[in-house]
């Protein structure tokens, strides 16, 4: 590194981001790219570690310190090449990955940790615009067939390997546009779609074929599927959402998450939504009920819809402001950091189950929630008690259910077991195998299945191993 001590001479920088009174207004991405200037001035602050924890807490193993320092020096062509040589979408992993390198740098012992995430998205940006992202075409094409299905970031990471590899690659999509959850699933002021359509422009122009409004198992059957291509991937994420069982839930006005999510996200993207189907939380009180990312995003979508009043219900205990990080790093930290949807208004109920829903002519009017007392037991788990007596009630208009997915939707399809299912030739890979899971380790098992295809059906690989 060209300062040793950068990490003592220049304090954490966040990218900029759009006032929260006016993005919520629109529905464009609010948080800017830095700046070459600052991203360079942010770089300083690696501190060229012995053992560089942020590469190895990175699903994709990105090669962080070198790119730091390459950034430093104003490499930036070959700071973009050691980023691309791991990760296949850094424009989405830049803008919405959670960032556990960030968790386990080793400045967030005792001071706040390098901006990673913001530094890569500057790589990947200044890459664009400067022309050096281009189709790459493998002169020497396979006869071999690869059939993938869904085309979401695990699809298109292991669509992309593939076709670089040389064999024809296909990926079948159920929904009218490509891109999965990056499309339908992650909201517009996160992810704007142009971003997503370069990309797949570049798929395409690369050799990969996608088919739209084909769902295998319903409309294309999985065995002529296999009877047509070498090799078929499952992909096709983990759709099942966790249902919550209380009196009640029949009620008009409570959805899933991603109901809610996949129709904002067309509605934004010009499609006609009938009055009859449409979720709005335009001027009602809203409850979120689960506190992970996808319960984020319908909190900020319906704060952007113009609810009166968003509240999102977790069922554990509120997290401490300040915690000793050297008992938790290089894993992640449970303190309380206030969220870009906490400045836009959100409020937050802690450690409450839901127990019933109310209802006035067949719509929802109210939540119930019952008190929980969390104690850790001897082996290290955690077991919650109702408190008795202890019953609060929420008047809201719309319930919004954010509480995960239990499983991808087995209808049509194989049963999975490992990257290879118990079907010779049919492979598995992203939530669809791991369970729900961030959208950087959907690359990594995209790449990784890739492989696990190469090698299979050519005997060897030179692709790599994440």
């Amino acid at each position: 590194m060209e300062d040793p001590i950068g990490f003592l001479r220049y304090r954490r920088e966040e990218a900029g981001k759009q006032f929260a009174g006016a993005r919520v207004r629109h529905w464009h991405e609010y948080e800017q790219t830095m700046s070459d200037g600052q991203a360079s001035l942010q770089a300083r602050r690696c501190m060229d570690c012995g053992t560089p924890y942020c590469h190895s807490h990175c699903p994709v193993h990105n090669l962080i310190p070198d790119w730091n320092a390459l950034v430093n020096d104003d490499d930036w062509q070959l700071a973009w090449e050691q980023l691309e040589s791991t990760n296949n979408f850094p424009e989405f992993t830049g803008r919405i990955c959670s960032a556990p390198c960030e968790t386990a740098c080793t400045l967030s012992i005792r001071s706040r940790p390098v901006t990673i995430r913001s530094i890569e998205l500057a790589v990947v940006e200044h890459a664009w615009q400067s022309g050096w992202i281009r189709p790459w075409r493998n002169r020497q094409r396979l006869f071999k067939r690869v059939a993938i299905v869904g085309s979401g970031p695990a699809g298109l990471a292991c669509a992309q390997q593939l076709a670089r590899a040389g064999y024809r690659v296909t990926v079948y999509e159920k929904a009218d546009r490509i891109g999965g959850l990056l499309r339908y699933g992650i909201p517009d002021f996160r992810l704007e779609k142009p971003v997503l359509e370069r990309r797949l422009a570049q798929l395409h122009a690369e050799g990969v074929r996608f088919r739209t409004g084909v769902h295998v198992g319903s409309n294309l059957d999985i065995d002529e599927l296999r009877r047509t291509a070498h090799a078929v991937v499952l992909a096709c994420g983990a759709e099942q959402p966790r249902e919550l069982h209380v009196p009640g839930r029949s009620l008009g006005g409570i959805h899933f998450a991603m109901d809610y999510l996949r129709q904002q996200n067309r509605r934004v993207a010009g499609d006609f939504v009938s009055s009859e189907t449409a979720i709005n939380a335009a001027g009602k009180q809203v409850a979120v009920i689960g506190g992970g990312d996808t319960g984020g995003d319908c909190v900020g979508t319906a704060i952007r819809q113009g609810a009166s009043q968003v509240t999102q219900i977790q069922y554990h205990e509120c997290p401490p402001a300040h915690v000793d990080n050297l008992l938790y790093w290089p894993e992640p930290v449970p303190e309380r950091c206030k969220s870009d949807h906490d400045e836009e208004g959100c409020k937050h109920i802690w450690a409450f189950d839901t127990s019933d829903f109310e209802g006035q002519s067949g719509q929802v009017s109210g939540l119930l929630l019952q008190k929980l007392r969390w104690v850790r037991r001897t082996n290290g788990c955690w077991e919650k008690y109702h408190l008795p007596g202890q019953v609060r009630r929420l008047p809201v208009q719309l319930v919004l259910l954010a509480l995960g997915y239990a499983q991808p939707d087995h209808a049509g399809l194989v049963q999975q077991r490992g990257s290879m299912t118990s079907n010779k030739g049919v492979f598995c890979c992203g939530d669809a195998r791991r369970g729900q899971s961030l959208v950087v380790w959907a690359i990594r098992e995209g790449r990784q299945c890739a492989r696990a295809i190469d090698c299979w059906l050519s005997g060897d690989s030179t692709l790599p191993f994440v």
